[in-house]
């Protein structure tokens, strides 16, 4: 009979042998979302003899996993900024580095009512979903060229109870009309910037299984950068800030983008890996 430490012994072999990072925390994982448990509570009931329905459905997601499909879209979610979010094949998976971006523009608008702020390419929705739900009174508008997306960032949006602080568009920032008579106080984005070159280098779980269109340009990796940088001048308030998440590596170009449209007081902020991460700048 195979309890539940054997056949996590035996799944993390499997994943190793895959060339899967964190083997046995990904047989942990799945192990435990398919018996409905905590991680922790996997050790707890270690010698627990899984049934026959449990096995097949385990040995399913472990082979998904094998394949390099990413955990997150095998699980449907993932957290981000300690908040919960479904996520699928049709979304960029919420990193870390993004929990960084959001943390700065709460932290600099806490105090801050009645912000209207643009999500540019929103995903999953949750750079829009948490400032939503950690900002006072503030009304965001979130864009994105892919329907699926936008259906899955309405859904998380429904999940945590604030529908009514945001409005999801179905938008693609290069076509020439994108809004009319509006402006924002914040226009935030973490967009594709992976550059053509490197999107094949890039590990088997993002270049095989995350939508292109959210990962790179298919260019330069600085598409993006100039054209939403080009927008925000004419769509942020006078004062209001333009955020982004950076590439490895960008961080001077954009900050060059950014100048040359005349953005002033550009501040950019290091991940934990001393990684030039997140770059702002205030309309002239």
């Amino acid at each position: 009979m195979l309890n539940i430490l054997k056949a996590i012994t035996l799944s993390a072999e499997y994943l190793e042998k895959k060339g899967v990072e964190s083997p046995r925390l990904n047989a942990e994982l799945l192990l435990a979302d398919v018996l409905n448990y905590k991680r922790m509570d996997l050790y707890l009931h270690f010698d627990q003899p899984l049934k026959e329905v449990e096995i097949e459905r385990y040995r399913e997601l472990i082979r998904r996993r094998g394949t390099r499909e990413p955990l997150q879209y095998i699980l449907g979610y993932t957290e981000f900024y300690g908040l919960k979010f479904d996520v699928n094949e049709h979304v960029l998976i919420p990193r870390p580095e993004t929990e960084l971006l959001v943390e700065k523009i709460i932290d600099l608008y806490q105090d801050t009512s009645s912000l209207k702020i643009l999500d540019v390419g929103t995903g999953s929705g949750n750079i829009a979903v948490t400032l939503a739900l950690n900002l006072k009174d503030v009304r965001i508008v979130a864009i994105d060229k892919s329907n699926e997306a936008l259906e899955l960032a309405r859904h998380n949006a429904s999940l945590h109870g604030i529908t009514d602080s945001i409005e999801f568009i179905r938008k693609d920032i290069f076509d020439e009309y994108l809004f009319q008579e509006i402006r924002f106080d914040i226009i935030v984005s973490n967009p594709p910037y992976v550059s053509y070159n490197e999107y094949n280098k890039l590990q088997e779980e993002v270049a095989r299984y995350e939508p292109d269109i959210a990962v790179t340009d298919y260019k330069d990796g600085f598409s993006f950068y100039r054209r939403i940088s080009q927008l925000a001048t004419q769509f942020l308030s006078t004062g209001g800030r333009l955020f982004f998440e950076l590439g490895q590596g960008q961080a001077a170009e954009v900050a060059s983008i950014m100048k040359n449209l005349e953005f002033i007081n550009i501040e950019i902020i290091q991940d934990y890996q001393k990684i030039d991460r997140i770059i702002f700048g205030q309309k002239s």
